[in-house]
C-alpha cells in the first residue's frame, strides 16, 4: 500500500464540463416519476433542481438506482412550502424528505465551504453541525467522492461534472474530492463509505484516497454506536457482504467495528470459524440477489458466535454449568458489541434465541421436536444449524434429520424418532420409598 505522499494525484478539471444529452446514456424514462415530480415542481417555482449523487452514477452504469437525491438552491423551509408531503429532518445536515407512500425523495440545499449565512460547528476537525448554504459551484466541493458528485440537469438533460466524475465512473475508480486525510477527519464514516462503494460497484480505491485509511481507522471510535449500526447494515446488507468484509479487514476497519470477532478470526484464520462467517456472508449475498429478505440479527448471530463459544468454554472452566455459561457469555459478548455498534434490543433478543435453540435442536426425543417446529425462531435456528453443519461445526446427520423431519408426515416423524440412538443423558428415575412409620 502506498503512502499518501507517494500516491499519484489525479488533477481535477479546470472548469465544469457540461456533457450534453447526446453524449451520455441517462434518459428521463429511467428516473422515477416521484423524482421527476419533485424536480419539475422546484423548477417551475423558479429554483434550480438537479438530480445528484449515486442515482446519476448508477444510471451511467446502467444500474437501477436504489433511490434518487435532488440538490437545489431552495432552502429546506422553501421546499416544505412547495410540498405538503414534506418533512424536514436532520440536525447535522438539514434535509427535506418528500414522501410518496414508501418512496422518499431526499432534497438537499446546495452547501458552501465557508462559514457565512449558516450554522456550522466543528470540534477536533470533525463536523458536528453544518447548515451553511451556497450554490452548485460550492456544493460540489462538499461532496465526498467524484463518482457521487455528478449533477443531472432536468432543464436541458445534461450532466454537469466539476471533478472528473464521469471519467472515474468509466475507469471504475473511487476518488475523494479534496484532501483525503482532512475529509476523513471531518467525518470518519467516509472511510466506511469508500469501502462500501468500492465493494458494491466493483471499483478500486485510488491510491491517494486509500493511503490514510489504516492510520485513521481508530477515528471510528468517536462515531456514535447508533450511527455505526446504520452504516454496518449498509455495508453488509447491500449485496456485496463478502467483498466488503475482506476490504474492511484489509484496511483495518473491521476490528474497529467488531473487535471481539477480529480476535477470534486472528486466532482461527485457517480454521472453521473463519469459514463459518465467510459462508454466511456468501449466503447473505445470494439471498439479496434473489430478492429474499434478510434479518440483520441472523448475520450478527453468526459474527458473534465464535466469541460467544470461546467465552462459554471459559465460564465452564470456572465451574459454571453449560446453560449458565452460555447465558453469561451471550450477555458479555453482546454488551461489548453494542458499545461499538448499537444493535437494537429487538435484534439482540433474536440473536440470543438463535443461540439458545442450537442446544434444543440436539434434543429430538418425545414432544420436543414438535414444539420446536412451532417456535417462531425455528427457521432462523435451523438455517444457523445448516451453516454450522456445512463447515463441520455441527453434525451433518443432525442437520439432515431436521431437514427431513420438518416436512415429513406424522408416521414418518415417529419412525425417525424411534430410529434415534438412545439418549444416554437420561437418568432412570427411582421411586422414593415411603418411610415406615415408627411405633
Amino acid at each position: 500500500m502506498k503512502n499518501a505522499t507517494d500516491a499519484e494525484i489525479i488533477p481535477f478539471p479546470a472548469k465544469a464540463q457540461i456533457i450534453p444529452r447526446s453524449e451520455h446514456n441517462i434518459s428521463r424514462d429511467n428516473i422515477s416519476k416521484e423524482a421527476l415530480k419533485v424536480l419539475y415542481r422546484l423548477k417551475q417555482a423558479g429554483y434550480k433542481a438537479l438530480l445528484v449523487g449515486g442515482g446519476v452514477r448508477d444510471l451511467l452504469l446502467d444500474v437501477e438506482p436504489k433511490d434518487f437525491d435532488i440538490a437545489t438552491d431552495a432552502r429546506p423551509e422553501q421546499v416544505r412550502e412547495l410540498f405538503r408531503n414534506c418533512r424536514l429532518i436532520g440536525r447535522r445536515f438539514r434535509l427535506a424528505h418528500v414522501h410518496f407512500g414508501r418512496e422518499i425523495i431526499e432534497v438537499a440545499t446546495f452547501r458552501a465551504n465557508h462559514e457565512t449565512d449558516g450554522d456550522r460547528l466543528i470540534e477536533d476537525g470533525m463536523i458536528l453541525r453544518d447548515n451553511v448554504y451556497g450554490d452548485i459551484d460550492d456544493d460540489v466541493w462538499r461532496r465526498d467522492f467524484t463518482v457521487n458528485a455528478l449533477y443531472y440537469n432536468i432543464a436541458d438533460f445534461s450532466i454537469i461534472d466539476y471533478v472528473g466524475g464521469v471519467a472515474d465512473v468509466k475507469a471504475g475508480r473511487i476518488r475523494f474530492i479534496g484532501d483525503p486525510e482532512e475529509r476523513f477527519r471531518e467525518d470518519p464514516v467516509r472511510m466506511l463509505r469508500a469501502i462500501r462503494f468500492a465493494a458494491k460497484l466493483g471499483f478500486t480505491i485510488e491510491p491517494a484516497t486509500e493511503a490514510p485509511i489504516p492510520q485513521l481507522a481508530h477515528l471510528l471510535e468517536d462515531i456514535p454506536p447508533a450511527r455505526l449500526f446504520e452504516e454496518v447494515n449498509k455495508l453488509f446488507l447491500g449485496g456485496s457482504a463478502l467483498q466488503t468484509f475482506e476490504k474492511l479487514r484489509y484496511y483495518g476497519l473491521f476490528k474497529q467495528l467488531f473487535p471481539e470477532v477480529e480476535l477470534s478470526l486472528a486466532q482461527e484464520e485457517a480454521g472453521f470459524p473463519h469459514m463459518f462467517l465467510i459462508k454466511a456472508l456468501q449466503n447473505t449475498d445470494a439471498r439479496i440477489s434473489e430478492g429474499k429478505p434478510i434479518n440483520p440479527a441472523f448475520l450478527y448471530s453468526v459474527m458473534l458466535w465464535d466469541p460467544m463459544q470461546e467465552q462459554t468454554q471459559q465460564f465452564q472452566k470456572n465451574g459454571a454449568p453449560l446453560f449458565e455459561a452460555q447465558r453469561l457469555a451471550a450477555d458479555n459478548v453482546i454488551s461489548k458489541q453494542i458499545a461499538k455498534v448499537a444493535i437494537p434490543r429487538r435484534f439482540t433478543h433474536v440473536i440470543r434465541e438463535i443461540w439458545e435453540l442450537q442446544n434444543r435442536l440436539e434434543n429430538r426425543q418425545g414432544k420436543r421436536p414438535y414444539a420446536l417446529l412451532q417456535n417462531k425462531r425455528f427457521r432462523a435456528a435451523y438455517d444457523f444449524l445448516l451453516l454450522r453443519a456445512d463447515v463441520c461445526m455441527a453434525p451433518k446427520e443432525l442437520a439432515d434429520w431436521w431437514t427431513e423431519f420438518q416436512t415429513a408426515d406424522k408416521q414418518r416423524q415417529q419412525e425417525m424418532q424411534v430410529a434415534l440412538p438412545a439418549d444416554k443423558s437420561k437418568r432412570r428415575r427411582h421411586r422414593k420409598r415411603k418411610k415406615t412409620p415408627q411405633a
